[in-house]
């Protein structure tokens, strides 16, 4: 047997065998040398689903995509020495973003450390504040004592369950070994089998850490209600990362009960859903074209669900009025950068969208006539204003709204940070069919997008679609190897704008020639041998207008397909600047 082979073996099996009977389901591994017993535990356990990746930062956003798509932990592994840093960016992601995540380092002994050894770095508390907890793990025993194994499960068990906790996040967990690495016999580390024959001794050392729900307390409850009774332009805002399929569903049911709009962002979950009887006209996704509007009325109320929104105009409406805003987050997570909450409560989002409701049946807030209809005629003539600009001058905007709309119901798409999420944000309509929209929001750096897109076919097991721009594509593009290794499927649009086109909206372009050769960065890239160099079905589409047909035709057809769409981002900026011109100087 594998654990009867030396102490390393027993340790590592040990630890994986109880992760997997904690609910582990799976492992990216990095190849190295130290992290040897760990690699071999986790091939040997028929209960979790190894993903071999070569480049560590790849495989720690691979296991931030595989937590983002399923909402539970999956392990990264790595040696010991830079590997281990290459960890970072993706656990920070993990932090800001807070998606559940198991990080493994293996790391030389004790004796090694200060030493000037070789590939020894200092690994104990590497990642710092990043991480919800860090333990150095013990060296492996010959012959341990039940106690150490009993240490080794419920490390397993705890670390699965904080990673998993409120909020969610990073754990990490260092793990010296000292040679041999490999499963070799080494007469007289074990010379019994410690945790007997049956499964039965097995279930003594497991460790259930489960918690309740967080039932809305009366005071919160009360709170939000007599806020609602108060006012007469209440408003709902859902960020990214709302709470799921039974708060998408709850808070439309509240709004279409009280005639209240919904600014529902791309990534909450609610601009791409189902919509209940009565809500459908109620959610709202193009307002950062019309935020600012003479139509529009200032709401008396602001209710948040999620994290701040991705729309610039919304972040503005939010800090620009003295209004009462209450932000209901299951996490408690401080969400504000304009410091405008006047209350923050901590409990199922859901939960009190469903007792709110309850509550108000029978005494509803009188919330001003025509609110709502303010709402729905800026967005119908937003709606009109960029279908218009989308005709008559093809813009980045518009690849990525076509996505949006003709994407399969249920198919998860991810989206790039910069541009692509914020054109999807801007651009794409509320449609009455599900679209999972999965983004690295929470630090919103561009590095590991490829890396986090393919983690999230492999955890869901569809083929992804990844609309991403040619800096962030430059930064990841070895991570494509992991659809040939892994069996993964991906239709991969790329919008290559010839650098980064984002700083075009910052004052910063004014400054030649500074802002092209430091910011602007144009490279001057094709990337037609990328495709060639993975293997994929490639289509340069150097007219916008030809876009749609072309994502049409890699819909249906099977495989991988990397889509290049050329574009210009100095065009697309002068027609963004029309359209918000001509939907906020509207005067009724």
């Amino acid at each position: 047997m594998l654990s009867s082979a030396n102490r390393n073996m027993l340790w590592a099996s040990t630890f994986v065998d109880e992760l997997a009977r904690a609910g582990l389901q799976a492992a990216v591994i990095a190849p190295g040398s130290r992290s040897t017993p760990l690699a071999f535990a986790f091939a040997a356990n028929p209960r979790i689903t190894v993903y071999s990746l070569l480049d560590e930062r790849s495989a720690a956003f691979f296991a931030l995509g595989i937590g983002l798509q399923s909402g539970r932990a999956a392990a990264v592994l790595c040696t010991s020495g830079t590997a281990a840093a290459n960890f970072l960016p993706a656990i920070v992601e993990a932090n800001h973003a807070r998606v559940p995540m198991l990080v493994l380092t293996a790391d030389r002994p004790p004796e090694a450390r200060a030493s000037g050894a070789n590939q020894t770095v200092d690994q104990v508390k590497l990642y710092g504040d990043q991480v919800r907890w860090f333990q150095d793990v013990a060296l492996p025993e010959a012959n341990p004592s039940e106690l150490m194994l009993r240490y080794l499960c419920s490390l397993a068990d705890r670390a699965l369950a904080v990673a998993a906790g409120v909020p969610a996040g990073a754990v990490h967990l260092n793990f010296p070994f000292r040679k041999p690495l490999e499963p070799t016999v080494v007469p007289g580390d074990i010379i019994r089998d410690p945790l007997g024959a049956g499964d039965m001794d097995r279930d003594r050392l497991h460790l259930q850490i489960s918690s309740g729900a967080q039932t809305p307390s009366d005071e919160q409850l009360h709170s939000v209600v007599a806020a609602l009774q108060n006012s007469a332009r209440p408003l709902i805002v859902c960020g990214p990362r709302c709470a799921g399929a039974a708060f998408v569903a709850a808070v439309q049911r509240l709004a279409a009960q009280l005639r209240v709009p919904v600014l529902a962002d791309a990534l909450s979950g609610v601009r791409f859903a189902r919509h209940p009887d009565g809500s459908a006209d109620l959610v709202f996704g193009l307002y950062e074209n019309y935020i600012g509007s003479a139509v529009l009325s200032a709401p008396d109320l602001i209710l948040r669900f999620g994290a701040p929104p991705i729309s610039a105009a919304l972040e503005r409406l939010i800090d620009g009025t003295s209004t009462t805003q209450i932000l209901i987050s299951d996490s408690g997570a401080y969400e504000d950068p304009s410091h405008r909450l006047s209350a923050l409560l901590q409990c199922n989002p859901a939960e009190l969208c469903d007792a709110v409701s309850a509550a108000l049946a029978a005494h509803p807030p009188l919330v001003a006539a025509g609110w709502a209809g303010q709402w729905a005629a800026c967005e119908a003539r937003a709606s009109m204003a960029v279908a218009a600009a989308f005709e008559s001058d093809g813009v980045e905007g518009s690849v990525v709204a076509s996505v949006a709309a003709a994407h399969p119901a249920g198919a998860p798409l991810f989206i790039a940070s910069s541009l692509p999420v914020r054109h999807l944000d801007q651009f794409a309509a509320v449609r009455t069919t599900q679209m999972p929209v999965y983004c690295n929001r929470g630090a919103s750096g561009i590095d590991g997008t490829i890396s986090s897109a393919l983690g999230v076919a492999a955890s869901s097991g569809q083929r992804v679609t990844l609309v991403l721009g040619d800096i962030a594509f430059y930064h990841d593009f070895n991570a494509l190897l992991a659809l040939r290794r892994c069996g993964l499927h991906a239709i991969i649009v790329v919008l290559n704008n010839d650098g980064g086109g984002i700083f075009r909206r910052l004052p910063v372009a004014q400054f030649e020639p500074v802002f092209t050769d430091l910011f602007l960065t144009p490279h001057g890239l094709e990337f037609s041998g990328v495709a060639t160099l993975f293997g994929l079905r490639y289509q340069l589409v150097r007219h916008i207008r030809e876009f749609g047909a072309a994502f049409s035709a890699a819909l249906g057809r099977s495989g991988s397909q990397l889509i290049e769409v050329q574009t210009d981002s100095a065009a697309d900026e002068l027609v963004r600047q029309r359209i918000l011109s001509s939907l906020r100087d509207t005067v009724q």
